[in-house]
């Protein structure tokens, strides 16, 4: 196995540049291209990765890369890889793929012939005369073209990194964790100062700011499939679980909270937080908007406000969006974050945004309207 691996990270469009500066953090060289972050690293990177990056989605072990375009081309390519140093003589190994721009096509072929070649490969290795009984641990591959460029990756997450593992309950229409840590993140939130999301639906936002003020690693709560590979071995996991335990900050005062007008919304939201263990950390209220009090002088506000593809009704839309306006005029020295895919927020709102950032919510495009206070 060579020390010195490659990683991919893979992000939400727009979110690219937030992965990378979270590799960097890690101290790691990241080469940032659409979707996807790489960056050479140790074996241990597999499991810090994972356990840091609050807005990745998944990180893969990039085992080979090479411009192919026949399928006997693929076959001989896949096939004279070292597969048995990865995949053990029971490992699972499904393989998903996808094509973009390039010579071969087909998917599905690129998927049969990359799997043939594989399981020729330890068949031959691990001596079998007979199937291979992919009873063992998980090690999913992935066969990537684009322009004729295949990269065969193996993902070390399992499920995606946006699932934090204290979710035990959620709204019609949930953000994704991944996401939620973004949206604080691009803001200039520090732990000390007071958080509020007025609009907190399932508490997404605030569990995920209590997360950041305290340093907790997002992966902390949670396994993932490459925690079980023989060719890491336990004792990184061991040591980056220690790592993130020591850099964990948990005597950090936190002045966060969260309503909703909804309150099985609340009820959901504590349950939320009791399981990511910020039961005590954050104050969950239900209210509507219209009865928000602001009681310092300067604090933050970030929320996935409601908006037309989730409530159907714009009119209501308009009245709080505006309501929250009236609000904020008042306090000019607070920070306003909002997240909607409503396009004329800021007429509504009653301000023009110091700047906005398209971001993806799944696959709805939205803008993050943000509004920085006076200092």
């Amino acid at each position: 196995m060579k020390n010195e691996l490659t990683l991919l990270a893979t992000s939400a469009m727009g979110l690219e540049s937030l992965v990378a500066r979270e590799v960097e953090q890690l101290g790691y060289d990241p080469k940032v291209d659409n979707g996807k972050i790489t960056f050479k690293a140790p074996l241990e990177a597999i499991a810090r990765s994972n356990l840091w990056l609050r807005t990745a989605d998944r990180v893969k072990l990039v085992i080979a890369e090479a411009k192919i375009q026949s399928f006997e081309a693929l076959y001989d390519w896949v096939n004279e890889l070292p597969w048995e140093q990865y995949i053990p003589e029971d490992g699972e190994f499904p393989v998903i793929g996808k094509s973009h721009k390039s010579k071969l096509f087909s998917v599905r072929d690129c998927q049969a012939i990359t799997k043939k070649a594989i399981v020729d490969r330890l068949k031959q290795k691990h001596g079998l005369a007979y199937r291979l009984p992919e009873t063992g641990d998980l090690y999913r591959v992935e066969i990537a073209l684009l322009k004729d460029v295949a990269t065969l990756t193996l993902d070390t997450s399992g499920v995606g990194l946006h699932k934090r593992g204290y979710r035990v309950g959620q709204g019609e229409a949930p953000l994704k964790e991944t996401l939620a840590a973004a949206l604080v993140m691009l803001t200039n939130w520090q732990a000390e100062d007071e958080f509020i999301d007025p609009m907190c639906g399932s508490g997404t936002i605030p569990i995920e700011a209590a997360l950041i003020g305290q340093n907790i690693a997002p992966g902390f709560n949670r396994n993932f499939a490459s925690e079980a590979w023989n060719f890491i071995g336990q004792n990184k996991w061991d040591k980056a679980f220690e790592e993130a335990e020591d850099l964990a900050n948990y005597d950090q005062k936190l002045n966060i909270m969260g309503s909703d007008i909804d309150h099985r919304m609340i009820q959901i939201s504590e349950q939320n937080a009791t399981e990511a263990g910020l039961g005590d950390l954050i104050t969950w209220k239900q209210m509507q908007v219209r009865d928000l009090r602001i009681n310092t002088p300067a604090g933050y506000i970030v929320s996935n406000a409601p908006y037309g593809e989730r409530l159907k009704d714009e009119e209501y839309v308009v009245f709080l969006y505006k309501t929250l306006g009236n609000i904020m005029k008042k306090h000019p020295k607070w920070s306003v974050y909002i997240l909607t895919a409503y396009k004329n927020f800021e007429k509504a709102y009653g301000k023009k945004a110091t700047r906005k950032r398209k971001l993806f919510n799944g696959f709805i495009e939205t803008h993050y309207f943000q509004y920085f206070g006076e200092k």
